[in-house]
């Protein structure tokens, strides 16, 4: 995988880095794996509008992904890298040795042609999906469930891992992407290896119009609103902003706002430095 940069011919490409892509091996979708994505356009089901600076941009189709992994025991083989439209990380399409087809997020380092399998006596190898109980101690994974059975929730976008650290009674410890230190069940799965696509974050988009084929419309400072629109809005001259605070006055930058009674409070070890 790798980034380059464009020749500035035109004033949009003078900036830009897109991925080349190297690891994607077809353009053509799965079709049976498909299905419609409607676009809201930040409206909801009234026509109000709920979101804004939601709206516009290329039409998609959504890729069914198999986050659980419940083919426990039967092999799949790779059959392409894909690029998917509605995820910063490429995406892998199986093919069961039983017939069917699924995609799943595909770990970095996975190659068309190999065997991955899902279940407890699986290797611990890139791209199987196994229990946390069956995974070595320091193993880097990905897509991990939260709860049992749930699909995978942690650790799914570009690049991004965790990594197993301990074990101890029905949990496992686990250091997650953000820095925190977590304990999750045993039974939960999760995928051996990091997530593909680890360019993603030295890509620079180069000009105003991709962030519009994304379906992002502009968003407005605060700074440049009224006092009856923001906490930040207003005032002449130099007086600018104040304490930076989101539409409903909390405080951003660091301010806590998680309840201190919480029921997963106990399965934090460590909080994420900042």
């Amino acid at each position: 995988m790798s980034v380059r940069k464009l020749k500035p011919i035109t004033p949009g490409q003078r900036f830009r880095v897109v991925n080349s892509f190297d690891a994607i091996t077809t353009d053509k979708p799965e079709r049976s794996l498909l299905a419609p994505k409607k676009n809201s356009g930040g409206r909801n089901s009234q026509g109000k509008m709920t979101m804004r600076y939601i709206g516009g941009g290329h039409k998609q189709q959504y890729r069914i992904i198999d986050f659980k992994r419940t083919k426990v025991g039967v092999p799949a083989t790779v059959k392409s890298i894909e690029y998917d439209p509605n995820r910063t990380a490429f995406i892998a399409l199986l093919a069961y040795a039983d017939g069917a087809k699924a995609y799943i997020v595909a770990p970095a380092g996975l190659q068309v042609g190999q065997k991955v399998v899902s279940g407890p006596e699986a290797a611990p190898e890139v791209g199987n999906a196994m229990p946390l109980a069956n995974i070595p101690l320091g193993t880097i994974i990905s897509c991990i469930e939260l709860r049992p059975g749930q699909g995978a929730v942690i650790a799914r976008s570009a690049g991004t891992f965790a990594q197993l650290v301990a074990r101890d009674g029905k949990y496992a410890t686990i250091k997650m992407p953000s820095g925190e230190i977590r304990l999750i069940l045993l039974t939960c799965m999760a995928t051996i290896g990091a997530v593909s696509n680890s360019d993603h974050q030295l890509i620079v988009s180069g000009k105003a119009g991709r962030s519009r084929w994304l379906g992002r419309r502009p968003r407005t400072r605060p700074v440049a609103m009224n006092p009856v629109d923001h906490p930040m809005g207003g005032g002449e001259g130099r007086s600018s902003g104040g304490h930076p605070r989101s539409r409903k006055g909390l405080p951003a930058k660091g301010y806590r706002t998680r309840s201190k009674v919480k029921a997963s409070n106990k399965h934090i070890v460590e909080r994420r430095k900042k």
